[in-house]
């Protein structure tokens, strides 16, 4: 059994930043990553960021290369997305999930043990 659990949203302006976390418990020796999706109102479910289970290797949306930063910290088994220069389009519930396949993929059927999500609201 694995439990993760967001923090970190809030209601900022364009051009803010915010830091999510996600903090996992249970049997994390399973996954091979972590990773953050996120859901806008009416939308599907869409990629944002992947990171391997040794930090090695990060893999982002092209919607916010170069703005968003995952990054974890294996000691405290937390992932972060630091996401800056914050624009209207970021407004969803951000999820964290681990990754159960050895590639990361872009397709939310490759992670498990979804946690509850944070909202990020980001207003013009």
């Amino acid at each position: 059994q694995v439990q993760l659990e967001e923090s970190g949203g809030g209601s900022v302006q364009a051009g803010d930043s915010l830091r999510l976390s996600c903090a996992a418990s249970g049997r994390t020796f399973i996954w091979f990553g972590m990773a953050w999706f996120r859901q806008a109102p009416g939308k599907e479910r869409e990629f944002v960021a992947d990171i391997s289970r040794d930090g090695g290797s990060t893999y982002y949306a092209g919607s916010v290369k170069g703005r968003f930063t995952i990054s974890r910290d294996n000691d405290k088994n937390t992932a972060y997305l630091q996401m800056n220069s914050l624009e209207p389009e970021d407004t969803a519930v951000y999820y964290c999930a681990l990754r159960v396949v050895p590639r990361y993929e872009t397709s939310a059927r490759g992670y498990a043990g979804w946690g509850q999500g944070t909202q990020v609201t980001v207003s013009s």
